[in-house]
């Protein structure tokens, strides 16, 4: 199971550990780890995603342990998205209306746009962005990467694609 823990911990060193090692230990492997330090919750703690690849059957387990430790957990969500693709948008961007380009992709419930970089050099001057979907399976990501086509070709954006490709 992919899954998405959000913790809360105190700013000082070694508190990652209290989340790390149990993982470790219960052959759990982190993926990825968001640790922003500028935002600091009203408890005056940090809050800290973990992407983890866990047996199901260990995952009470885990948040045991990790609760034990005096982590307070914030949320944990399944991953549901597994496969990401990026791609480089080349045109007017923003003059398009890019919530309708977003939203064509979401609105499908099998793929979303996770994340998006512009670029704008000037007001009528062609931006660029850099558009980061993720989709359930391999199939849904060439549906979307197909509607993302679409919708740019209408707007008279360049596609250009894919910049990486990841899979679970």
């Amino acid at each position: 199971m992919r899954f998405t823990l959000i913790v809360e911990l105190e700013d000082k060193p070694g508190q990652l550990l209290k989340v790390i090692e149990p993982i470790s230990k219960i052959g759990g492997n982190v993926i990825s780890v968001v640790h922003d330090r500028h935002k600091v919750s009203p408890l005056k703690r940090v809050p800290v995603e973990f992407v983890i690849d866990i047996d199901t059957d260990k995952v009470e387990t885990l948040l045991n342990r990790i609760k034990e430790s005096g982590v307070h957990i914030r949320s944990i969500n399944e991953v549901r998205m597994l496969y990401t693709e990026s791609f480089l948008l080349i045109g007017h961007i923003i003059h398009t209306d890019l919530s309708d380009t977003v939203n064509r992709i979401d609105e499908t419930g099998f793929a979303e746009v996770v994340e998006i970089h512009i670029t704008m050099p000037k007001v009528n001057e062609p931006s660029t962005a850099i558009v980061t979907i993720s989709a359930r399976g391999k199939e849904e990501l060439s549906k979307a990467r197909e509607i993302l086509r679409e919708i740019c070709e209408r707007k008279d954006i360049l596609v250009i694609e894919p910049l990486n490709e990841e899979s679970s």
